[in-house]
Parts: C-alpha cells; sequence; structure tokens
C-alpha cells in the first residue's frame, strides 16, 4: 500500500527516462495530468508526463475521496456525470482495489435557511435527472440513526461514491504507464520553450523536450509557473486539514457534512474527517494582486477562510519565491518538490470531539493521522480548462476548486480533446480563461 501522506521521502516509481520528443507534454502528476495523459494515449499520442515530485503528491491524495455530482455547478454537472462513469470503468482496470464504491453524498442542514440553499441547488439540477432530492427532518434521523445531533433536513443524491484517493490516483498513473505514457518524477518543468507565439516543447531540470502541445495542469503551482510566461490567472491556494481515525463501528456507508463537520466511510474501516466549510489562506503578493476578484467571494463567507500573515518558505505565494526565471536558472519547483502543509491540530481536535459528540455509541475516536493539503481556487469558485489563444499549443487545466479528484476522469477526457483539437462533448464557456479579462461579470459557482 502506497504510504500516505505521499511525499518526497516516497521512493520514485516513475522515472522515466526523459524522451527527446513527444506529442504532447503533460505538467503536473496529479490526477487531471494523469487522466488526462491516459486519454492521449488511447488516442494514439506519445505523452510524457513531468511531476516535479511524486504522483499525487498533493491535493490529489489528500483529498476527502467524495466522487460527488451533488453540489456541482451547473456547468460542471455534466462532466460529474462523465467523471462517474468513467470511474466505473476505469477501476476494474487497475491493479490494486481502490475502494469505489456508490454510497452516496448527504448535505446536512443545521438551520432552516441551510435547506433552502438545498432546495435551491436542487431547483437547478432537475434538467439532469440526478436522484438527489430533500430529506426531512425525520429522513435524516432515519438515514444517520445513531447521530445524537437533529439535523433540519438535508440532501441527498444516493448515486454519488467514494474511493481512497491515495490508491487511486498512484493506480491511474501505472495504468497509463502501462498503456504507454513516459511518467518522469522528480522533474520539474522550468520554462516553455515557445517560438513565434507557438509551443515547441519545454526544457525541464533533466533537459529539453521538443512537443508542439503542452498541458498545464500543475494544481497550486500553475499561476506561478503561468506568470513567468506573461499569462495572467488570478488563483490562489488555501490550506485545508484532515484526519483519519482507527477502524469504527460504521454510522453511515457514505459521505456526509454539516456546517461543522464533514466525515466519509473509508475502506478501512475508519472515517475521514475534516472541519466543513473552513480553510487557511497565507497572504503573499498574488494574495494582494487578486484581492479584488476575490472579494465577492470572501465577503458571501468571510468566516470560512482564515487568513494567515505569511506562507511558509517555498509555498507558491510566498513572498520568498521567485517570480521570473529562465531554463538555466533552478525553479522554484525544485526548491519544494511536494507541497506538503501541516495540519491544523486544533482543527483536528475539534473535529474528533464534534465526531465523538455525534456518534457517543462509537465510543472512544482514535486519529490515526492528520495531514492539509493546498487547495487551488478560482474567484468565482470553478476551474480554468481551456486552449490558451496567446500561445498555440498550450492548454490549462487548473483550479479545481477541491472538485478535482472526483471529476477528475472527465476533465481528464476533456484535456486529450482540447489538444487534439476535437469537440469536447461540453459547454466549455464557463470554464474559459479569458473570463478574468474581457470584462465579464464573474457569477460564483455553488459553495455547497
Amino acid at each position: 500500500m502506497t504510504p500516505f501522506p505521499i511525499s518526497e521521502t516516497n521512493p520514485v516509481e516513475h522515472d522515466g527516462p526523459l524522451p527527446k520528443a513527444a506529442d504532447c507534454v503533460v505538467i503536473g502528476g496529479g490526477v487531471i495530468g494523469i487522466c488526462t495523459a491516459l486519454f492521449l494515449a488511447r488516442s494514439g499520442q506519445k505523452v510524457v508526463v513531468l511531476e516535479k515530485g511524486r504522483i499525487a503528491g498533493e491535493q490529489s491524495s489528500r483529498n476527502w475521496g467524495w466522487i460527488r455530482v451533488q453540489g456541482r455547478d451547473a456547468a460542471e454537472i455534466p462532466i460529474a456525470i462523465e467523471a462517474q462513469n468513467l470511474w466505473r470503468e476505469l477501476a476494474p482496470q487497475l491493479d490494486v482495489d481502490i475502494g469505489l464504491k456508490q454510497v452516496g453524498v448527504a448535505y446536512l442542514a443545521n438551520t432552516k435557511k441551510q435547506v433552502q440553499g438545498h432546495r435551491k441547488w436542487l431547483d437547478h439540477a432537475r434538467d439532469f435527472g440526478l436522484d438527489s432530492h430533500l430529506l426531512s427532518t425525520d429522513q435524516v434521523r432515519d438515514l444517520i440513526p445513531a447521530a445524537a445531533t437533529t439535523w433540519q433536513g438535508g440532501l441527498l443524491t444516493p448515486s454519488d461514491m467514494r474511493a481512497e484517493p491515495f490508491l487511486a490516483v498512484p493506480a491511474l498513473a501505472r495504468l497509463a504507464a502501462r498503456e504507454g505514457v513516459t511518467i518522469v518524477e522528480n522533474c520539474a518543468v522550468r520554462i516553455l520553450d515557445i517560438a513565434g507565439g507557438r509551443i515547441k516543447g519545454v526544457a525541464t531540470e533533466q533537459g529539453m523536450i521538443e512537443s508542439p502541445k503542452v498541458v498545464v495542469a500543475a494544481g497550486a503551482w500553475s499561476s506561478l509557473f503561468l506568470r513567468n510566461h506573461g499569462i495572467s490567472l488570478p488563483q490562489l491556494s488555501v490550506k485545508s486539514t484532515a484526519a483519519q481515525t482507527e477502524a469504527l463501528g460504521e454510522v453511515f456507508t457514505g459521505g456526509a457534512a454539516d456546517k461543522k463537520l464533514a466525515f466519509r466511510h473509508r475502506a478501512d474501516g475508519g472515517y475521514t474527517l475534516a472541519p466543513a466549510g473552513y480553510h487557511e489562506m497565507f497572504i503573499g503578493p498574488d494574495a494582494f494582486r487578486n484581492l479584488l476578484k476575490f472579494m465577492p467571494q470572501f465577503m458571501t463567507d468571510p468566516f470560512g477562510t482564515a487568513l494567515r500573515p505569511k506562507a511558509p518558505r517555498g509555498f507558491p505565494d510566498a513572498w520568498n519565491v521567485a517570480r521570473k526565471w529562465s531554463a538555466d536558472d533552478v525553479s522554484p519547483f525544485e526548491n519544494l518538490r511536494v507541497l506538503n502543509p501541516a495540519p491544523n491540530m486544533a482543527k483536528v481536535a475539534g473535529i474528533t470531539r464534534h465526531f465523538t459528540k455525534n456518534f457517543p455509541n462509537l465510543g472512544s475516536v482514535k486519529i490515526k493521522s492528520a495531514w492539509a493539503g493546498m487547495i487551488d481556487v478560482m474567484p468565482d469558485l470553478v476551474p480554468v480548462v481551456d486552449r490558451v489563444s496567446a500561445l498555440s499549443g498550450l492548454v490549462v487545466s487548473t483550479g479545481m476548486c477541491g472538485h478535482g479528484f472526483g471529476i477528475g476522469p472527465a476533465f481528464g477526457r476533456i484535456n486529450a480533446d482540447l489538444v487534439l483539437g476535437r469537440d469536447p462533448g461540453h459547454d466549455l464557456t464557463r470554464f474559459r480563461l479569458s473570463r478574468f479579462s474581457d470584462g465579464s461579470k464573474l457569477n460564483l459557482g455553488t459553495s455547497l
């Protein structure tokens, strides 16, 4: 089993060798990058994935493991539905059991106002034929009978699923490698090789690769990488803490969340716990630069994000991180191989107490491990998935806003079609890069 959390101490599983040329280079070995490479390879392309640290070392292995349609932005719903179908297709092809199960996701309302928010989301989701439905107080009690809390109602999507991300994404990488994708860990891309407004390849710390197509799927590092090439991406990162318990009795098979706590039953019999709706953001140059764009998001939930005075050394928006470098310079991506923030142990203690209070029948709840990850977020809470018009051959797929694991296979398939010049099969207008510069009003996506 893959040691968790995945970090630079994990052995390198994929070490190339670095080819001289490829049809496409994918920057980033998270779920988006790996799925992009897999679908490109299945279309006959010679693909290289370059990961500065370890496959799934950052948010792709540190998320809650929910594969959900519930709560998605309307533009994401059909893509999330496709992703669930792809997870079902891909899971039997993997070399380990990733714990994929259709168990449902429930949002539990502490107040009548939350019930109204659930109803509002359900209204815009009805046209997609989902099995999502509202729950009364009694129906929530029937769903989770062991709970000591009395919720005002809830929202349930029985068809939503779960999987273990720290198993799933490395397994997808091994599948991609078996199908011809070259994956090189511990190999940062320093800059794009550009001539005449077109991609010619990439310069890595190990040498050059010629390639007419590049996909940037670098998660929290995407904005820093693109800014070095004059491409503005108003992306910030927030820290999210989570923990896993030792094996306990089952109180709900799926994932659930109220205003204080999110919990999800794990394949190992324990639970993943997280403080619902709470993140920490480190203040750096990009935070100041993008303040106005993010202000509407902050104002909708001013207490959901705790501001910290500065990022730890080497983080993407730290004050000491270089903003310009060349192919001959050691890049910021080599200085910090895996973004491995310290978990907020006060929050871990709080969610453990809350979980224990909710389910006293479980007895003593022991935490097996705790971790944190940096979630790449956009001002309007939806990702950027687009060809870059100013630089032919470049596709950007980032800013998944904490949704990347569940929706990853579908956006990987979409990215492959964007690279190949094919119809992606979905309306991607909502995800265009130009929405931040063309004067469009930014409409906040759902925060459910």
